[in-house]
């Protein structure tokens, strides 16, 4: 844990929106493709057979994503530099992104979208390891709280390129790569310069007393832990919202499904900014977490036991605020807990498994649940596992 820094070591607040931005830039590089233009791909190769294809592509891309991740966090590490990767990154994945939108066949698509799996994490793991070394602790909710508008952007920079009366179908995916330039490239210029040299220096694990390192190994564990169960539960939600609401009224029309998870990304924004400033103010980091954990766990139940159109709407907006809040704010306290600096991107790698397995879990949880016990039974795992998440977090050690 790197220690609080006197009001005068601050980053400017310009900053710091800055690399809530280029997170963003992230999420608008991945979310536009793999929720609608990747889909969209397939169906025109191959028609009919485009649920297995898909299946195929995501499968191997998320393999690849979670090594990347690790990987290039780690040369970032060794290189004791960010920005280069982060920009080299960026072009690469550019460069793939289009390359995608001119795939001939299925095989040809996985191996660009592998190879843009590569070019995204070169990007991306940098960029959350460079906050670190430029974001003191006491102003890490607050750019927790700035993080949240990164789903957001992700979610309209979907709908603004399959905007058909904006953007030609063939110019989707170029579109998509000026916005993520738009919005990762300004801190790059900008932001030089800005790294705390306290809060790059290296700490030999033989300095820290046995008293620090075991309270460091479990709250870096109960950290993980707490973001898998919960990241578990919001992939499951944004995978069957759509078919969970249609087995309550079977003519829930999609639009109104992706209004609601709009409003709920967009009112999550100003709530965490709340929250997290308020947990900077009061030097409470982890008790927003807590709460949201607890509250998502109190909406999975309602959705669980909801009968009616009205209860299930409510359920899952308490639900999708509080998990938008926990993941936003988890991101940035995560770099409060990590207690090796010059293995920043090597261990934000690995907490990026939290993001990835997820997808890879979801699936057979749901295909062993709700075909014999329904969506019901899918919820109440998915609480209890939101609950468990609040408990661990309520045990870390203050001194981590």
């Amino acid at each position: 844990m790197t220690g609080s820094a006197a009001p005068d070591d601050r980053q400017p607040f310009w900053f710091l929106a800055l690399l809530a931005l280029a997170v963003g830039g992230g999420a608008v590089a991945y979310v536009p493709l793999l929720t609608v233009l990747l889909p969209l791909k397939i169906t025109g190769l191959i028609g009919a057979q485009d649920v297995p294809a898909l299946a195929r592509v995501t499968f191997f891309g998320a393999i690849i994503a979670s090594i990347a991740n690790i990987a290039f966090g780690m040369v970032s590490d060794r290189t004791r530099t960010r920005v280069p990767w982060i920009v080299t990154g960026l072009i690469i994945s550019s460069a793939l992104l289009v390359a995608i939108g001119r795939a001939q066949s299925v095989e040809m698509l996985i191996v660009l979208v592998m190879a843009w799996q590569i070019g995204l994490n070169m990007m991306l793991a940098p960029l959350l390891a460079w906050a670190g070394d430029c974001v003191p602790d006491s102003q890490k909710g607050l750019l927790g709280g700035l993080f949240a508008i990164a789903p957001a952007l992700g979610g309209m920079a979907g709908s603004l390129v399959t905007f058909e009366m904006l953007v030609a179908t063939e110019y989707r995916l170029p579109t998509n790569v000026v916005l993520v330039a738009l919005l990762v490239l300004p801190v790059v210029i900008f932001g030089r310069g800005k790294e705390r040299e306290e809060l790059m220096r290296p700490v030999a694990a033989k300095a820290l007393s046995t008293d620090q390192k075991a309270a460091s190994r479990s709250a870096v564990s109960k950290m993980w832990i707490a973001r898998f169960l919960v990241q578990i539960s919001e992939a499951g939600l944004f995978a069957f919202l759509l078919f969970w609401l249609r087995s309550i009224v079977p003519d829930f029309h999609e639009n109104t499904a992706a209004n609601i998870f709009s409003a709920v990304l967009i009112v999550s924004v100003p709530l965490t900014l709340l929250l997290g400033r308020w947990s900077d103010r009061v030097q409470r980091p982890l008790a927003p977490l807590v709460a949201s954990a607890a509250f998502a766990g109190v909406g999975l139940s309602a959705m669980a036991g909801a009968a009616d159109l009205p209860l299930a709407i409510v359920g899952y907006v308490l639900f999708g605020i509080s998990a938008s809040v926990f993941l936003s704010l988890h991101s940035s306290q995560t770099l409060r807990v990590l207690p090796l600096p010059q293995h920043r991107g090597r261990d934000l790698g690995i907490f990026n498994l939290t993001n990835t397995v997820p997808s890879i879990v979801m699936p057979w949880l749901t295909l062993t649940l709700v075909p014999g016990f329904g969506f019901s039974a899918l919820f109440v795992l998915f609480a209890c596992f939101a609950g468990l998440a609040a408990i661990l977090l309520a045990t870390v050690s203050r001194r981590a």
